[in-house]
């Protein structure tokens, strides 16, 4: 079976945000996770999203905390720390099947990573196919997950498992 036809099947995927143990971690200490750096807080001027519940933030009115994140931590030895948002207040992290309603709109790239770390596909998102773009890159033999960037700022929003398969 070729990957196209692979794709065409039925795929099965969850996606998963920053452990809520990180964002807890962040919103009780003021301090990131990675690297120990302090956290900021303000009101939002931009839409995000939020990496725990992946909802895009109301600019000008929702507080959000700022801070530095490495999503590969636990994944793969590839250190790609980077800036992230939270909500300030906690928020239900996504658990919900399918992609996010806030993040169809937004500008992204899927990159599909192996289990050691190393990328081998990248595609820029068609908010029209976004389900078959997720199944052509994982019916590339290696892909372990796929990781979702911000195609605008380049930051990490999500990570996408197979089969339900979260780490």
């Amino acid at each position: 079976m070729n990957a196209m036809n692979a794709a065409k099947q039925q795929v099965t995927f969850q996606i998963t945000p920053i452990p809520d143990e990180i964002a807890r971690q962040v919103r009780g200490t003021g301090v990131s996770s990675w690297a120990k750096l302090p956290a900021s807080t303000s009101i939002a001027k931009g839409y995000g999203p939020c990496r725990s519940c992946l909802r895009v933030f109301e600019v000008d009115k929702d507080e959000r905390t700022f801070f530095t994140y490495n999503p590969f931590e636990g994944r793969a030895e590839l250190p790609l720390p980077g800036p992230i948002f939270i909500h300030r207040e906690e928020c239900e992290p996504y658990r919900a099947e399918g992609f996010p309603p806030d993040l169809r709109d937004l500008p992204m790239l899927f990159e599909a990573f192996t289990a050691g770390g190393e990328m081998i596909g990248r595609v820029k998102v068609s908010q029209s196919d976004i389900e078959q773009q997720i199944g052509e890159l994982f019916a590339l033999p290696e892909t372990e997950y796929i990781y979702v960037r911000n195609a605008e700022a380049g930051c990490f929003m999500a990570f996408i498992d197979r089969n339900g398969e979260s780490r």
